[in-house]
């Protein structure tokens, strides 16, 4: 079983990822990276040079990669849950944990990153706070169907919605008797 996190840029699943790795004595890995790592380009470099076709199925090629591993805490795109190819192998080899945030807390965090610029591209003509509230009309119905547990980040800090994944998985009774062991 792998555990993937999933929600919109800027709701922490890269942070929350290698906590949760730690407490469960899994492996870290977030999906953009590897996909960055495979093109040898940024993501906002193979959207320029091959556009978003190119990197969702790179992307849908990462995510088949790993969902053949055990015992990974998989951060995900906030695009990747769109597709119904990934949710398929997502669904099929683990649990999949939403960190939900609202507009302005995702928005916030955002702005404050220095390297969304560089590093992430504009996915609509809106750009900025408007793309994102559209985007997250399309989304959150998504991303709360996929989910097996929901976790909502704004007033929480990395380590307590690390902590409450934690639990989650400890007296989840959907764990078809995986053993979930938690190391401090």
């Amino acid at each position: 079983m792998n555990l993937y996190l999933i929600g919109y840029r800027g709701s922490g699943k890269s942070t929350v990822g290698p906590l949760l790795a730690r407490h469960l004595g899994w492996k870290s890995v977030d999906a953009d990276d590897l996909v960055e790592f495979d093109a040898k380009k940024s993501i906002a470099e193979i959207f320029a040079a091959d556009g978003e076709a190119e990197f969702r199925q790179l992307e849908t090629q990462v995510i088949q990669r790993v969902s053949k591993a055990s015992n990974w805490i998989v951060s995900l795109g906030g695009g990747a849950p769109m597709f119904p190819t990934n949710r398929e192998f997502i669904s099929c080899s683990g649990k999949v944990v939403y960190l939900s945030a609202s507009l302005d807390v995702l928005w916030g965090r955002i702005a404050a990153d220095e390297t969304t610029g560089d590093r992430r591209p504009d996915l609509t003509e809106l750009g900025g706070q408007a793309e994102v509230e559209q985007l997250l009309k399309t989304r959150i119905p998504i991303y709360e169907a996929c989910a097996d547990y929901t976790v909502n980040v704004d007033d929480a800090s990395p380590e307590e919605i690390a902590e409450a994944i934690v639990q989650w998985l400890q007296t989840d009774d959907r764990t078809s008797g995986d053993d979930i062991t938690v190391l401090d």
